[in-house]
């Protein structure tokens, strides 16, 4: 299904609500700007951004790069899909509902269903740094790691996701978004975004989904973890990843933090270990 306003009415838009199996016709143009907030089973899975069910996703996430899977995601339309579009429209009304436990949940799908021909596609993250890159990290990264590593990584993947459902949360009741790192109060976050227009723009909603890193990565321990799971965390984005501004930012303001909770330890550690610790986490920075 296109996103064009004409193709759209041409197809068949209905959706079997769980009380009534009878097909009920939807308005071909339907565009609701609420964002209802996620179920708490499903915060800290990678399935909370995107559902994999689309071939064409499913064929260029193998064998891309995250930078090509960005760019690809900016022009790639969600409604060509025509199987999926008719599975996602057919449980339509459990997918815009807060909360909701629908298999097929995601906020990817929850934005199609509740922004039908009106003009507006998901925000390009949902796709590609949110599930792409959530997926492909862990599942790299977490065989490496120690176990008190693969605890921050659980937890820093549960703290990513509340921090956007809070935002999106706050969005919804105005215009302050403020995510707060609750052990570093100076790296809370702090938004100004007019109100629910958040989800509705691409770039804001990008430098939204990145600024609320540093807390979570933060506040789940990671200036607790051994050198070694540092070395491994720090070195896993692909090189090219690191031309992201972005990037850049979430490392150095992470680093920065670490750094200064390992100087507080230097009676207990060699000023050398400290320092050398420090080069070691920066040196995937350069």
């Amino acid at each position: 299904m296109s996103k064009d306003p004409n193709v759209l009415a041409r197809h068949q838009a209905i959706h079997t609500p769980s009380s009534d199996k009878r097909p009920v016709r939807i308005e071909h143009r339907h565009c609701d700007d609420y964002v209802p907030p996620a179920a708490e089973n499903i915060i800290g899975q990678c399935e909370y951004y995107y559902r994999p069910l689309h071939k064409e996703y499913v064929e260029k996430s193998g064998v891309s790069t995250l930078k090509a899977i960005q760019a690809w995601a900016t022009v790639w339309d969600p409604w060509d899909n025509q199987e999926v579009v008719n599975k996602l429209l057919r449980n339509r009304d459990q997918l815009i509902v807060a909360k909701s436990s629908d298999g097929n949940w995601s906020r990817h799908a929850s934005f199609m269903m509740r922004h039908i021909g009106c003009g507006h596609t998901p925000p390009d993250y949902y796709v590609s740094y949110g599930y792409y890159y959530c997926s492909n990290y862990g599942n790299k990264l977490l065989p490496k790691l120690s176990p008190s590593g693969r605890a921050w990584l659980a937890l820093g993947r549960k703290y990513l996701q509340e921090n956007m459902d809070k935002g999106l949360r706050q969005n919804m009741e105005g215009d302050i978004i403020i995510i707060p790192c609750k052990r570093y109060p100076n790296r809370n976050v702090n938004l100004n975004i007019p109100q629910r227009k958040l989800e509705l723009n691409n770039a804001s909603f990008r430098n939204f989904a990145f600024d609320t890193h540093v807390p979570a990565y933060l506040d789940a321990g990671l200036a607790d973890l051994p050198v070694s799971d540092l070395v491994k965390i720090g070195g896993q984005p692909n090189i090219e990843e690191w031309t992201d501004g972005a990037t850049w930012k979430q490392a150095i303001d992470s680093g920065v933090e670490v750094g200064k909770d390992w100087g507080g330890r230097a009676a207990q550690n060699s000023a050398a270990l400290v320092e050398r610790a420090m080069k070691t986490l920066m040196s995937v920075f350069k």
